[in-house]
């Protein structure tokens, strides 16, 4: 029963990084062929940030120098993601042995780029989702060698 809670806790993680990816898939494609320069000078107007000022105008150059075709492959990479994570979720919830091994290869693939970036970029961030991430991996190692003694 334990392993069970665990294992939906995973889930819901999943099933949370699924939903914010699908809301990120949309916003690109909707975003995808408007003017993101507008877009940007509207944003910052609307916050009240002087235009001019450093960090307002790095904001707008850096939208309107983005080109528009990236923001439609990004859009499918956010909704493919979303994807896997969402079935990998109920997979998860509903204890498919497949969805496991998916989770500790999808967790541990992730862990080198999680070491680059805590030593490029160390913030309290990057390490909590190192130690995350860590952890899930831990877990569903520990879930099937159980199942594997269980045999």
């Amino acid at each position: 029963m334990r392993a069970r809670n665990g294992l939906k806790l995973i889930a819901a993680l999943e099933a949370f990084k699924g939903v914010i990816s699908l809301l990120v898939g949309i916003g690109l494609h909707t975003l995808a062929g408007r003017n993101l320069q507008q877009i940007a000078e509207t944003l910052v107007s609307h916050a009240h940030l002087n235009p001019a000022s450093h960090i307002p105008g790095v904001f707008i150059h850096a939208a309107s120098s983005f080109p528009v075709s990236d923001l439609s492959l990004m859009a499918v990479g956010a909704l493919v993601y979303a994807l896997v994570r969402l079935i990998e979720a109920y997979g998860l919830w509903h204890g498919l042995v497949w969805t496991e091994w998916f989770a500790l290869g999808s967790g541990a693939i992730y862990i080198p780029f999680e070491i680059y970036e805590i030593f490029a970029h160390a913030n309290i961030w990057s390490v909590a989702v190192f130690l995350v991430n860590v952890l899930i991996v831990w877990y569903m190692a520990k879930v099937l060698l159980q199942q594997k003694k269980a045999l």
